[in-house]
């Protein structure tokens, strides 16, 4: 399969197998969600994909070359990665915080093109209107925003996004998730980690199950989103609602909440 392609990879970390012998492909033009338990490591996943951490076993390859032989600035403009918010924000222009995006195209020293790109990647996350901001003053779910924005104006080739609507209110999570949509239309390959099953099962071409380390099931939202397999890995009830599906109860009792929901 051409696009990203991850075989048996293995990962030790402090003594503890994070990841067990974990396959994953994502083809160009497709949104998979990354799905599963705290803990089941799905951002380890990400990692490994993006060559932020090399496997102790199995191998990467994107686009038909092993990922560990490129060059960090290859890599770069290839793949683009979204982290969780970890370190706070500078108070720099949120317009300048984006251009780091460009850095990687740096050596093609084209101010028109990267201007363009800053310029759509602030548009499709709304921030346009406060491209002149200190990023510090900016509330949460705007920093989010301001991840996305940085990682869209690399224009890679993929995207992998490790839970990029956590801090968002539903309105501007639907409106990350419909970015993804139009990237995968435009031929751009998106790995995206997930909670949230209901907007997994809408926006994602395909989901890969975690648990444990493991992949332990990939398929379409139909085959994954089951209440046999959510009842197993997440030990939670579903149930649908039109075509969304809703954790309803945990397997292991809790009645009351569910009386006082019914």
């Amino acid at each position: 399969m051409t696009g990203l392609v991850a075989r048996g990879v293995t990962l030790v970390l402090g003594g503890r197998t994070v990841l067990h012998e974990a396959g994953v492909a994502v083809a160009p033009g497709e949104v998979v969600g990354v799905i599963g338990p705290n803990g089941a490591g799905k951002s380890t996943l990400l990692r490994a994909l993006a060559g932020i951490q090399r496997p102790d076993k199995g191998e990467v390859m994107l686009e038909g070359r092993e990922l560990a032989g490129m060059t960090p600035g290859d890599r770069a403009r290839r793949l683009s990665f979204l982290p969780q918010e970890g370190e706070p924000t500078p108070p720099m222009r949120v317009e300048d915080l984006v251009a780091l995006g460009r850095l990687p195209h740096r050596a093609a020293r084209d101010g028109a093109r990267d201007r363009a790109a800053v310029d759509r990647a602030l548009a499709e996350t709304g921030l346009l209107d406060l491209r002149d901001r200190p990023a510090s003053q900016l509330s949460g779910g705007e920093r989010a925003r301001l991840r996305l924005a940085r990682a869209l104006a690399v224009e890679a080739s993929f995207l992998l996004a490790d839970e990029p609507v956590a801090a968002l209110d539903p309105a501007h999570a639907l409106a990350v998730m419909a970015s993804f949509d139009r990237l995968g239309r435009a031929g751009v390959g998106v790995a995206v980690v997930l909670h949230d099953l209901t907007l997994a099962g809408r926006f994602c071409h395909r989901l890969v199950l975690m648990r444990d380390g493991r992949v332990v099931a990939q398929g379409t939202a139909a085959e994954i989103l089951t209440d046999a397999t959510m009842r197993a890995v997440y030990g939670v009830t579903v149930r649908r609602v039109g075509d969304a599906i809703v954790p309803w109860s945990l397997t292991g009792g809790c009645q009351a909440d569910e009386q006082r929901v019914s």
